[in-house]
């Protein structure tokens, strides 16, 4: 708790920098509008759901992108495709929300779904979701009890058939540093 304390402080410090950042997010069940709020917050960036119609990434230096995978698929392939050329050479953080630990799967699911090259141009941190089977659809529900049938993980069995919450406000630590080292690398170009 003090660690997030002292990294507050230090992002509300170095809110005044140079950094013109913005937070794009999209998501269907809550966790990852969730962790958008809380890293706008810590930053000061605003925030915004992909589908609001001011979402404009051009008008920023510095990108954070959040996304829930579904069905293996990011949630925001398809508008990263729509602003691709936005996109380039700004800088790039990525973070996906699901029940998926961070590994070779995951990143995986991460390169698939956008295009080619662009995953080696950004950061990805992958963090812990949330499923609440009274959320999603029966037929959602059906898939993933047919595939806790034949997943041979005992835990990832569990959260199939009765679902997860592991979202951490914690969790987004490793963003809230990568964002600190890059506004400390902006003042230090500008000193």
């Amino acid at each position: 708790m003090v660690l997030w304390a002292s990294l507050i402080l230090l992002y509300q410090h170095l809110k005044q920098c140079i950094m013109n950042g913005a937070i794009f997010f999209s998501g269907k069940y809550g966790s990852t509008e969730q962790y958008a709020n809380w890293i706008g917050e810590a930053t000061g960036f605003p925030v915004f759901d992909i589908k609001d119609p001011n979402a404009d990434p051009s008008k920023y230096d510095y990108l954070i992108l959040g996304s829930s995978i579904l069905y293996f698929k990011l949630s925001i392939r398809k508008w990263v495709r729509a602003n691709l050329p936005m996109l380039k050479d700004r800088s790039k953080i990525l973070f996906s929300v699901s029940g998926a630990g961070p590994g070779d799967k995951l990143n995986r699911w991460v390169a698939a779904s956008l295009p080619s090259g662009l995953a080696s141009q950004m950061e990805h941190v992958g963090l812990p979701g949330r499923l609440d089977h009274s959320k999603v659809s029966w037929w959602v529900r059906k898939m993933l009890w047919i595939g806790s049938l034949i997943n041979p993980d005992p835990e990832a069995r569990k959260d199939e058939r009765y679902g997860f919450d592991y979202v951490d406000k914690e969790s987004i630590e490793p963003i809230l540093e990568m964002v600190g080292q890059f506004k400390r690398s902006e003042v230090s170009v500008y000193q």
